[in-house]
């Protein structure tokens, strides 16, 4: 029986991987938001690399010496300890350079990741969440366990790779450099301080760490010894692990007796150029006819509060209104359908009914179509502030603008049909 219930935790937890847009990091974000754009995380690619040849070795030693000189300080030496014989791990080159051909509607995504089977293992574990955890940092244990259960299946998928030699070859290889030395140094400060055994700092190909897949940097900050054992340890105990998580949220502005948004129903003359743009109150929105899809009204405390409308499907999928605590959730990772997921798996958890709308069956975008797009609505007019593939909040803005001048439904939604008509008209 327990080898059955892994196996579904790991499918789990493989049917909520990354997607484009907006795909999650490896961990943990400390970026400001909203707004603000979240590294990548690429799909995994069933190969077995090749060892590193001895020019990868040479350039490897040479960028470790580098970073010494530029990290050491007075902690050279015992860096230097950490990173003799080190080799570059030429899988983690592959994973991060790898961006997946195809990426899943968020509709996809979501489902997946607040499936049956995750709130029904999430309504189980409550219980592990210590009461003390709740009450210091005022996050609810639904949302805890929704994060558990999203980063690691519940602790049981962590990750094997060696965190100083994955952060080692991502700083080495040179495409986020800087992000990756300022980890590694994190990660080495962990070891040298005492805080954790080299041997049992492992964590996902990116680095991040745990049961909550915390970042080195965010486990020197934020990681909360909350056994009183000594030891912050979010790989072996549950305690640790989800009170780290519930700090880093109070930390980044949870507030308390709040929920992270609602489903709404919009009105047939809804203007969709309000959509994720405008914050207003409750009695704005609702003055605009909008809903609560289960009705009745956000608490008093959210009814204050400013709210914007999302459409992370268009206007022919479910609509939300997302309150300040869903960007609290895009602190841990900045992404609309993360954040969503999370938001919803735990409604799931404390009991809440289900969504009212159901997701269009969309067909996924490839990347030819992504940047395709981005680059003839640049050439018409509507600039996407960039070129990469990522149809996040700037490829939306435009896509709006472009649907407002052409006499369609401005929802910012990007499909694969819409693609191709941009792709014809931007030559």
């Amino acid at each position: 029986m327990r080898s059955r219930f892994s196996l579904l935790l790991l499918l789990s937890v493989a049917a909520c991987g990354p997607m484009l847009p907006e795909a999650p990091p490896a961990g943990p974000t400390t970026a400001p938001l909203p707004g603000a754009p979240a590294p990548s995380t690429p799909a995994p690619a069933p190969t077995t690399p090749a060892p590193a040849g001895p020019a990868d070795q040479a350039g490897f030693d040479g960028w470790k010496q580098g970073f010494l000189s530029r990290h050491g300080g007075d902690r050279a030496t015992f860096y230097a300890r950490e990173l003799e014989g080190l080799t570059p791990d030429p899988n983690v080159v592959r994973l991060d350079g790898n961006q997946p051909e195809f990426s899943r509607p968020a509709g996809a995504y979501i489902q997946n990741a607040a499936s049956a089977t995750r709130i029904a293992q999430g309504r189980r574990l409550s219980e592990r969440v210590p009461f003390a955890v709740v009450q210091q940092y005022g996050v609810p244990t639904e949302i805890l366990v929704s994060i558990w259960g999203n980063e690691s299946a519940f602790g049981q998928v962590q990750g094997n790779y060696d965190v100083i030699r994955s952060l080692a070859t991502l700083a080495y290889d040179g495409r986020r450099r800087a992000w990756a030395e300022t980890e590694l140094k994190n990660a080495l400060d962990i070891v040298i301080d005492g805080k954790r055994e080299r041997a049992g700092l492992k964590g996902s190909w990116a680095g991040a760490m745990g049961q909550t897949q915390f970042m080195p940097s965010t486990y020197t900050r934020l990681a909360v010894d909350q056994t009183g054992d000594g030891q912050i340890d979010i790989w072996g105990s549950d305690a640790d692990a989800l009170a780290s998580a519930a700090n880093l949220l109070a930390q980044a502005g949870w507030k308390r007796g709040q929920s992270w948004g609602y489903e709404v129903i919009l009105p047939s003359n809804f203007d969709y150029t309000q959509a994720e743009g405008p914050k207003h109150k409750w009695s704005d929105w609702a003055a605009r006819g909008v809903r609560l899809a289960h009705g009745g009204s956000p608490n008093q405390l959210e009814a204050l509060e400013d709210g914007v409308i999302l459409l992370p499907q268009g206007a022919r999928g479910p609509a939300f209104l997302a309150l300040p605590n869903h960007y609290v959730i895009r602190q841990y990772n900045n992404s609309v359908s993360y954040a969503l997921a999370i938001g919803l798996t735990a409604d799931g958890i404390a009991g809440k009914p289900g969504l009212v709308g159901t997701w269009p069956d969309d067909a996924p975008l490839s990347r030819d179509q992504r940047i395709g797009a981005q680059r003839a609505l640049t050439a018409m007019g509507f600039d996407t502030q960039g070129v990469d593939g990522v149809i996040g909040a700037n490829t939306r803005y435009a896509l709006r603008r472009w649907q407002a001048a052409n006499n369609r439904t401005p929802d910012g939604y990007l499909t694969a049909d819409l693609a191709d008509e941009l792709i014809r008209r931007g030559g």
